[in-house]
């Protein structure tokens, strides 16, 4: 019997069903902003995360380690052939990238209310990190 792979998709909504963490509702809220920004954004499983891909190429990363929040990691995928300084080349006029090497950044959630109040402004810096890595 040959059994059909999981789409991206359907892996991360199988990993959300089992997922047990605190803020899984901050997570699966974050997820859906994402999904919104561009049609072109694929989802998967990677490194025990959701993790997106663009036009083939890994961009963002949820770390879920930590107590009281979670990370989204902004990269140029894990395979990066030339370092691009995304630091100088990506305008991030809302403050709210936290910059961990000059081609990775991350955006730090606590509570649902930080996920709202960063809601709109998330959907830009990640349409401006797409357009420009």
């Amino acid at each position: 019997m040959v059994t059909k792979k999981k789409s991206g998709q359907e892996e991360v909504q199988a990993f959300m069903q089992v997922l047990d963490h605190p803020l899984k509702q901050e997570i699966q809220r974050v997820r859906e902003i994402i999904l919104d920004t561009h049609p072109e954004l694929n989802e998967q499983i990677k490194w025990n995360a959701p993790s997106y891909c663009f036009r083939g190429e890994d961009c963002l990363t949820f770390n879920l380690h930590g107590k009281g929040f979670f990370r989204l990691i902004f990269h140029c995928g894990a395979n990066s052939k030339e370092p691009k300084c995304m630091r100088l080349l990506v305008k991030d006029k809302t403050g709210m990238l936290e910059w961990l090497a000059d081609d990775r950044a991350m955006v730090k959630f606590y509570d649902m209310n930080d996920v709202e109040a960063k809601g709109e402004k998330l959907g830009d810096v990640i349409q401006t990190w797409l357009q420009e890595s």
